[in-house]
């Protein structure tokens, strides 16, 4: 650049050195400079490509459809056109630039790496992984395809088996290492978990792209909604997967804090991605639209989207505790149950709103003990105290009045001052009608007197009396 720049100021500079330099400082980051630098230069196709590239990064869309109708079919202006379609996600037109011209010349071995990052880029891992490996035969200690292997890796195994690959980056430690070490410390975070993460990632911010959503993945994994709101909220979403992570953050933000703005504009982005013609029709995409109709409140439509995928999400905790909740908000009970007695991660099993979808569920499949046994686990708090509401007010919908009583009960006794009482009196009113129905033990009458006693409404006595003569003429010990 200094030296470009030097040049500039001789009387004999020849004119086509404005564009190395814009060139040079394009490189640099220098864009505003370069373009400045670029106006100086006479027309060439090095000048277009280079003001092309300055139309994106300024998204000047009329500047940049300009430029592209002065682009001609040679290698150098086609190769540029196809690294648009890549920085604007349009990976399948970059494969077709690629593919066409490594049909003219095969020795372009490099594009074989670039079509595979395309590959990568649409979920297509073991097919990138395979037009990877034509490469790494003749170039074995590549930085970018090693590290590229690793994290194809990483989608189709796990994070050892990438971890592995990139250990055999570092051993090799090729003259390329030192320029990579940047995105291979960035990589071992993902690989570990995030493990590191508020370590490695805060430095690299401005210098990976992908460093910044993933120490916002880290904050939203760590249940530090605010945090991760804060490192995202400014940034402004070019690719699907900002779009996709900008929505997540605000749907628990707004749900954390109760904020119908922040719902709405999560469900604005969930629709933008999902009804794209780039993403629609891939698995992100049709994510993207479930979770907008969920936060419509549109299930119909959730199940429309989750049941296109599902075959994707096999065991897939975070997948079946949607879909699952999708089936019971439609009154699927059956399945949903189901559903949710696959899930193993714990995180999710303790969390209130699978506790109470489950009961519900529960409750419906005419199974109250167990919806009680889940109130019995829990310790006391404002999430036990709705539990019981809910199996109160379900169970006695349901007319299972045995498990409705109990519930009244223990919500009677932690707000005595409430209504609960009349709650209570209709659900040992029902049990009696189910025994008499011959729909219930006799013996269950034992337990309920007690459960009356513990009320000091004047009405219990008259209620236990009645009780009494039917069980003294039904001869039914009740003590």
């Amino acid at each position: 650049m200094e030296v470009y720049k030097s040049l500039t100021t001789t009387p004999d500079c020849p004119a086509e050195v404005w564009v190395y330099l814009a060139c040079a400082l394009f490189f640099l980051g220098f864009y505003k400079e370069a373009e400045e630098a670029a106006s100086k230069a006479p027309m060439s196709p090095l000048q277009n490509r280079l003001l092309f590239h300055l139309a994106h990064k300024f998204n000047d869309e009329k500047k940049l459809m300009g430029f592209h109708q002065n682009l001609e079919d040679v290698i150098e202006d086609q190769l540029s056109l196809a690294s648009i379609h890549y920085m604007r996600s349009h990976y399948q037109e970059a494969i077709d630039i690629y593919k066409r011209l490594l049909l003219q010349d095969r020795d372009f071995l490099a594009l074989k790496v670039y079509v595979a990052l395309c590959y990568y880029k649409l979920d297509y891992y073991d097919v990138s992984q395979e037009v990877l490996a034509v490469y790494l035969q003749r170039v074995p200690d590549s930085t970018i395809a090693l590290n590229l292997k690793a994290c194809n890796h990483f989608r189709l195994y796990n994070g050892k088996a990438a971890e592995a690959e990139l250990k055999n980056l570092i051993d090799i430690s090729s003259c390329s290492f030192e320029f990579a070490k940047e995105l291979i410390r960035h990589n071992l975070v993902v690989f570990r978990g995030g493990e590191g993460a508020l370590q490695v990632l805060p430095p690299l911010i401005d210098v990976i792209p992908e460093a910044r959503l993933n120490l916002v993945i880290y904050y939203l994994r760590q249940d530090d909604v605010q945090e991760a709101y804060n490192l995202i909220q400014d940034l402004v979403p070019t690719t699907p997967q900002e779009y996709i992570l900008k929505g997540v953050v605000n749907a628990a933000l707004g749900q954390e804090i109760g904020s119908r703005d922040h719902l709405k504009i999560a469900q604005q982005f969930f629709q933008l991605v999902g009804g794209s013609a780039s993403e629609c029709d891939t698995i992100p995409g049709r994510q993207c639209m479930a979770s907008c109709f969920f936060l419509l409140r549109q299930f119909d439509d959730v199940l429309i989207y989750l049941n296109s995928v599902k075959g994707y999400f096999f065991n897939d905790d975070t997948f079946n505790f949607n879909y699952a909740q999708a089936k019971a908000a439609l009154g699927n009970y059956k399945q949903a149950e189901e559903i949710f007695l696959l899930i193993q991660n714990e995180k999710i099993k303790n969390d209130y709103v699978y506790i109470s979808w489950l009961a519900r569920c529960y409750i419906m499949n005419q199974k109250g003990q167990l919806a009680w046994e889940l109130y019995l686990k829990m310790g006391t708090s404002s999430d036990s105290f709705s539990l019981l509401q809910l199996i109160a007010n379900d169970c006695y919908k349901m007319g299972q009045f045995y498990y409705a009583a109990k519930a009244f009960d223990a919500l009677e006794k932690l707000d005595p001052s409430s209504n609960y009482w009349e709650g209570k009196r209709g659900a040992c009113v029902g049990i009696f009608q189910l025994i008499l129905a011959n729909k219930e033990s006799k013996e269950t009458l034992k337990e309920v007197v007690p459960l009356l006693r513990n009320s000091g409404n004047p009405q219990v006595e008259y209620i236990i009396r009645t009780l009494r003569k039917w069980a003294k003429d039904n001869r039914v010990l009740l003590s």
